[in-house]
């Protein structure tokens, strides 16, 4: 093929040979490095573009992080490309330590060079060129490629690129790499790339990769990569084990991507009722959409990490970023914080965002205001959200309002639910409204969920439905769980337990409780205790409840302890009634307090019966007044009895009455019984009318 040269003639003539003519030809190389290096940082800004990533900021509830929102990484790449410039740095210095007397040097290399000395020549230019004297260097860098220097021609080819001659640019460039200069095949393979001819652009990159060119595996990586080759990754890995920082970072994100699954959100919110302006978006705080999670090969996940941390370490701001998400998710926060502060401090919005989480959490509001402030300044969506949030809690709802448009301006989506969360807390419907649809409209799932619960609570169940479906099918638990609301409240009880399998599925807290009460109804014990114990183990109070009868009614009723014996340990039914009382179920606290009087716990049994009938319960208000009449205290356990009776407890009404006729108050009594007649059960009824019917003959006799 023309463009691969023709190699061996060109050595035939002996004016490129491979080996080195001047012992400064190595510092001759290493400034063409440098300069082939800003040529590739020129070019490689414009082919970032064909390597876009989707970047992604994720979820758990943290307030007003943004979950949903994909950015094309083309800018922040090209930004860090060129951001990048370890070979220019490291001319700097080998030229430094090549010219130790400086001035007096060059002016060594400058009569040696009008002497006509090649070496001195080509060392002569390249220093002049490094300096940006073009006018100066030419003349000197042609006559030592008119003597056959390798290093001069690969510096010819980067004075007439930077000129504006590509093509002749071009030619020198064939000339050196055809000699054996790698940085003159990176250049070549570049300015082909450039022009759309792939071909031979990986034919001069392979070459300079595999004369060990940190930079040709670079760029052979980047074109492999762009064509989803899996040879990418080994030169990717070439470049970064010399120090490439950029191919470390791009190499931690291919064995990131490799290594694990994307993040998925997992919602375990009950209820139709819809957020508060108080709970905005909830989302994860990793760097991006793939970036760091759990994922099934460690191995590979923990070399991802490794790289992010060489490139990091070299200054590379989007690595920090990486590096700091992976320490924050493991919990080494302090570390975490201090690469996300070296990012920050570099100009990457998304670690000072990240930072402001950090310092939020830790308790620093005001120093996190300050980096959310400055993210938000630099159009990150995410920390503008943050903002938003932060002055909504303190009740300025006008500048929350104005950083919710902030985000909603930096294009994330989540700007908009957040201002129809706002809307919805101030009563203010339709705008509430408006606003989820703009976000549901653009595929805000919590947005369209929130929109559904809006329509249903204005009474249009038909609008809701198509909204709650859109929503469930984007991933949304929460829809999910609401459209079983939806068909269960319409008597479709199956379509209705579909979708609280769904949601139980993904963790929903109460549609796992509606499941298990669903197969107990149908007598499927062992999978209904399942979904309980995932209830249960949720915080349902309900479900532990539930889950704790069903254990209950499997074992024989306890009897009382034998006199002498310890008091027997707690089952695990017992352990499940508690956990429900705890959480304030009063049906549990009652329960709780006959287990621990069946066990002679008086006191225990005083402290449970007490908590539900101070919560409203008529058989805690019942039981509490039985157990003081036995300790004797039964002025106290009148009023219990009195406020169950009133609340509906056909026994209390019978105690109350029973207690009237022992002081001789029989009219008072025979209200009580009639009571007791009228609320039943029939074992009671039957009791207070014999009652009432002696208390009747005692006052007529």
């Amino acid at each position: 093929m023309v463009f691969m040269g023709d190699r061996s003639t060109l050595l035939k003539t002996g004016r490129f040979a491979r080996g080195h003519v001047h012992p400064a030809e190595k510092l001759v190389d290493e400034v063409f490095a440098a300069a082939a290096e800003q040529y590739k940082d020129t070019i490689e800004s414009a082919q970032t573009s064909e390597t876009v990533e989707s970047a992604q900021t994720v979820e758990n509830a943290q307030p007003v992080k943004n979950a949903e929102n994909a950015e094309s990484a083309a800018t922040a790449e090209t930004a860090e490309i060129i951001e990048t410039a370890d070979g220019v740095e490291n001319a700097e210095r080998a030229e430094t330590e090549a010219s130790a007397d400086g001035a007096e040097t060059e002016a060594r290399h400058r009569r040696a060079a009008d002497a006509g000395d090649t070496a001195s020549m080509s060392v002569l230019g390249a220093l002049l060129l490094r300096r940006g004297d073009l006018a100066g260097a030419e003349p000197y860098l042609r006559g030592a490629t008119a003597d056959g220097d390798r290093a001069a021609a690969n510096n010819l080819g980067v004075l007439l690129h930077q000129r504006g001659y590509p093509d002749e640019a071009a030619g020198w460039w064939r000339t050196a790499a055809v000699a054996g200069s790698a940085a003159a095949a990176h250049a070549l393979g570049r300015h082909f790339r450039e022009r759309g001819d792939e071909p031979a652009a990986e034919y001069w990159l392979r070459q300079s990769a595999e004369q060990g060119h940190a930079l040709g595996a670079y760029a052979l990586a980047d074109l492999l990569e762009h064509r989803s080759d899996v040879g990418a990754e080994r030169w990717l890995r070439a470049a970064a084990e010399q120090g490439h920082r950029e191919a470390a970072y791009r190499l931690a994100r291919l064995l990131e991507r490799n290594a694990t699954d994307a993040a998925h959100e997992v919602f375990d919110r009950p209820g139709l009722g819809p957020r508060t302006g108080a709970e905005p978006v909830p989302a994860r705080r990793t760097a991006e959409g793939d970036g760091p999670v759990a994922g099934p090969d460690h191995a590979r996940g923990g070399e991802a990490e490794q790289w992010y941390r060489q490139a990091a370490a070299r200054g590379h701001r989007r690595a920090a970023l990486h590096l700091g998400a992976i320490l924050e998710q493991r919990g080494e926060l302090k570390e975490a914080g201090r690469w996300y502060l070296m990012s920050a401090k570099a100009g990457e919005a998304r670690a000072a965002c990240a930072l402001g989480f950090l310092l939020r959490d830790a308790g620093d509001r005001e120093s996190a205001a300050v980096w959310w402030l400055r993210a938000a300044q630099d159009g990150d969506g995410n920390a503008a959200n943050a903002l938003g949030a932060l002055h909504a809690a303190r009740g300025e709802q006008q500048t929350a309002e104005r950083w919710y448009r902030a985000a909603m301006d930096a294009g994330d989506v989540n700007g908009a639910y957040n201002l129809g969360l706002l809307c919805a807390a101030q009563d203010r419907t339709a705008q509430a409204e408006q606003w989820y649809r703009r976000a549901a409209y653009a595929g805000h799932r919590e947005a369209a969920n929130a929109l559904a619960v809006l329509l249903l609570q204005a009474g249009d169940p038909a609008g809701a439905e198509p909204w709650f479906s859109k929503a469930a099918e984007a991933g949304s638990v929460d829809a999910a769980f609401n459209l079983g609301i939806l068909y269960a409240g319409r008597d479709e009880d199956r379509t209705a337990l579909l979708w609280y399998e769904r949601a139980a599925a993904a963790g929903h807290t109460e549609a796992a409780l509606q499941v298990g009460m669903a197969l107990l109804h149908h007598g499927e014990e062992q999978e209904a205790e399942r979904h309980l114990r995932c209830a249960a183990g949720g915080g349902s109070a309900e479900a532990a409840f539930r889950l704790a009868g069903l254990l209950d009614a499997r074992q024989p009723p306890p009897g009382p302890p034998a006199l002498g014996e310890p008091l027997p340990e707690k089952t695990e039914c017992e352990e499940w009634y508690e956990r429900a009382a705890e959480q304030g179920h009063r049906r549990a606290q009652v329960r709780v307090g006959m287990l621990a009087a069946s066990r002679g716990d008086v006191e225990s049994a005083g402290h449970w019966y007490r908590a539900a009938a101070e919560s409203g319960s008529r058989n805690g208000a019942f039981n509490l007044g039985l157990l003081l009449a036995r300790e004797g205290s039964e002025r106290e356990a009148a009023l219990w009895w009195t406020r169950a009776a009133a609340d509906g407890h056909g026994r209390a009404a019978l105690r109350l009455a029973l207690l009237a006729a022992r002081r001789g108050e029989l009219a008072e009594g025979q209200r009580w019984c009639a009571r007791a007649v009228e609320l039943g059960p029939a074992e009671v009824a039957e009791r207070a009318a014999r009652l009432r019917e002696a208390l009747h003959q005692e006052l007529t006799a």
